[in-house]
C-alpha cells in the first residue's frame, strides 16, 4: 500500500519527466571515477605500447560494463541495501567478509596510486613538491566529503566529471590517422604474448571494476535515503518503471563516457608515445603527461596532466566510499553521505582511515606502478566470484521478488562475468610468470 495519501501508484506515475541531467547522477559519476589515474596510466602504456591495437577493447567493454553496472544499480533500488548487505543476507558470513576484506586491500592500493599521481601531475603543472601536492588532495577530498551533505557533494562529482573534457581536446591537439585508428576501434586484433595478455587483461580490470559495483549499488541507496518520495521497490513497486529507466539511462551514458575517454587516452598515447618509440618510459599517468610535451606541445601535456588531478578528485573519495560502505553495511553500521559526521561516526571513522593510508602510502614513497599492479591482483582475484554472486542475486526472487532481470540484461551480465572469468585467469597466470 502507498505510504501516505500523496504518495500512490497513479500519483507516483504522472510525476513531472526529468530532464537527461536531472537524471544523470550515480551511473555518471561510477563511470567518470573509472577512468581514475591509475586507469589513465594503464590506457596510456596500452596506447604507447601497442598503439591502436588495443582501442576495440573500449567499444567490447561498453556494453559487458552498462550491462553489470545497470544490474547493480537495479540491486541497491530493488532491495534498498547494498552488495556486501545483500552478500550478507544470502550467503554465508565468510563470502561477505572475504569479499569485502579483498575489495578493501585493493582500493588502498589503488588510493595511493592515485594519490600519487595526482601529486606527480601537480609538479609537473606547477612545479614544487608533488608528495605535498598528493597530501594535500588526500586531506581536501576527506574535507569534502566529511563536511558536505550528499546532496551537494553529488553536485560537486557531477561538476568535476568534466575535467574528463581534457583528454578529449587532447585528442584533438595532436595528428591522428584516423583510418587506422577507427579501423583499429571496429575490427580487433590479437597477440599471444605475454606482454600483450596482460595489457588487455589491465585494460579490462581496469573497466570493470568490483569498487565500482559497490559504489553505484549503495548510491541508489543513498538517493533513497535522500528522497522523501523513494523507497525500495519491494516497498513500493509502482515507482519501478520510471527508476528502472533513469537507471537505465544513467548508467549507459556514464559508461559511455567512461569508455570513450578511455578511448581518446589510448588514441592520444599511440599517436605521439607509440609513435616516437617512446612506449617503454610510460610507467605512470604523470610520465605520460610529460612525454606529451615534447611531441604535442605544453597545452597537451598541461590538459592531460590537469585531467589527472581531476579525476584524482573523483576517484579518492569513490574509492574510499565504496570500501566504507561495504564494511558498514557488512557490520549494521549506519553509513550515509547525506548525514552528519556525528550521525554515523563509524562511517566517516572508516572513510578517514581509507584516505589517511592512501595519504600514508604516498608519503613512504610507494611504487605507483607496483601499486596499481597489486590492486589489478586483488581485484582479478575477487571481481569474478563477485560478478558470479551479482548475478545469481539478481535472479533470486527472494531478493529481487518480481523484479527479475530482463533478458538482454541477464546475457549481457553473464557474457561480462565469463569475459572477465578468461581475463582474470590470464592476468593472473602471466602474473605469476612475472614473479618468478
Amino acid at each position: 500500500m502507498p505510504d501516505s495519501a500523496t504518495d500512490s501508484p497513479h500519483q507516483s506515475d504522472q510525476q513531472q519527466p526529468r530532464t537527461l541531467l536531472q537524471n544523470l547522477g550515480p551511473g555518471l559519476i561510477t563511470g567518470a571515477a573509472d577512468d581514475d589515474p591509475s586507469g589513465i596510466a594503464t590506457y596510456s602504456q596500452a596506447g604507447a605500447l601497442f598503439g591502436f591495437a588495443m582501442l576495440w577493447t573500449t567499444a567490447f567493454s561498453f556494453p559487458l560494463m552498462a550491462a553489470m553496472q545497470e544490474i547493480c544499480a537495479r540491486l541497491g533500488r530493488i532491495t534498498g541495501k547494498g552488495i556486501a548487505a545483500n552478500l550478507k543476507r544470502v550467503y554465508p558470513n565468510y563470502i561477505a567478509y572475504s569479499i569485502v576484506l579483498l575489495l578493501c586491500v585493493a582500493n588502498l592500493f589503488n588510493l595511493g596510486a592515485d594519490i600519487s599521481a595526482m601529486g606527480s601531475a601537480a609538479q609537473l603543472v606547477v612545479g614544487g613538491s608533488g608528495v605535498a601536492y598528493g597530501v594535500l588532495f588526500g586531506i581536501l577530498c576527506l574535507v569534502l566529503q566529511v563536511f558536505l551533505p550528499y546532496r551537494n557533494y553529488v553536485r560537486y562529482l557531477r561538476w568535476i566529471t568534466w575535467s574528463l573534457l581534457a583528454y578529449l581536446i587532447t585528442a584533438f591537439l595532436v595528428r591522428v590517422p584516423w583510418g587506422a585508428a577507427l579501423r583499429a576501434t571496429f575490427v580487433p586484433s590479437f597477440r599471444f604474448d605475454v606482454k600483450y595478455l596482460m595489457a588487455l587483461v589491465a585494460v579490462l580490470g581496469t573497466t570493470i571494476s568490483p569498487y565500482l559495483f559497490f559504489w553505484q549499488t549503495s548510491e541508489e541507496v543513498e538517493e533513497i535515503r535522500v528522497r522523501a518520495e523513494d523507497s525500495p521497490l519491494q516497498k513500493k513497486p509502482w515507482q519501478a518503471a520510471r527508476h528502472f529507466h533513469r537507471i537505465a539511462m544513467d548508467t549507459r551514458v556514464g559508461m559511455a563516457v567512461s569508455n570513450l575517454i578511455a578511448f581518446f587516452i589510448i588514441l592520444t598515447a599511440a599517436a605521439t608515445l607509440h609513435a616516437s618509440g617512446s612506449g617503454s618510459v610510460i610507467q605512470s599517468s604523470a610520465d605520460a603527461a610529460r612525454a606529451l610535451e615534447p611531441l604535442a606541445g605544453r597545452l597537451a601535456s598541461f590538459l592531460f596532466a590537469l585531467g589527472i588531478v581531476g579525476t584524482g578528485m573523483l576517484a579518492v573519495p569513490v574509492l574510499a566510499g565504496s570500501a566504507a560502505y561495504a564494511v558498514s553495511e557488512l557490520f549494521h553500521w549506519h553509513a550515509s553521505l547525506e548525514a552528519k559526521a556525528r550521525r554515523a561516526p563509524k562511517f566517516y571513522s572508516l572513510l578517514t582511515v581509507a584516505t589517511l593510508v592512501g595519504v600514508g602510502l604516498n608519503l613512504v614513497g610507494i611504487d605507483p606502478m607496483r601499486a596499481l599492479f597489486w590492486s589489478a591482483v586483488v581485484n582479478g582475484i575477487v571481481a569474478v566470484p563477485l560478478m558470479f554472486l551479482i548475478m545469481f542475486m539478481s535472479s533470486n526472487r527472494a531478493v529481487v521478488k518480481q523484479f527479475s532481470l530482463p533478458r538482454y540484461l541477464r546475457i549481457a551480465g553473464w557474457i561480462a562475468t565469463v569475459v572477465m572469468l578468461l581475463a582474470s585467469v590470464l592476468f593472473l597466470v602471466s602474473a605469476l610468470r612475472r614473479t618468478d
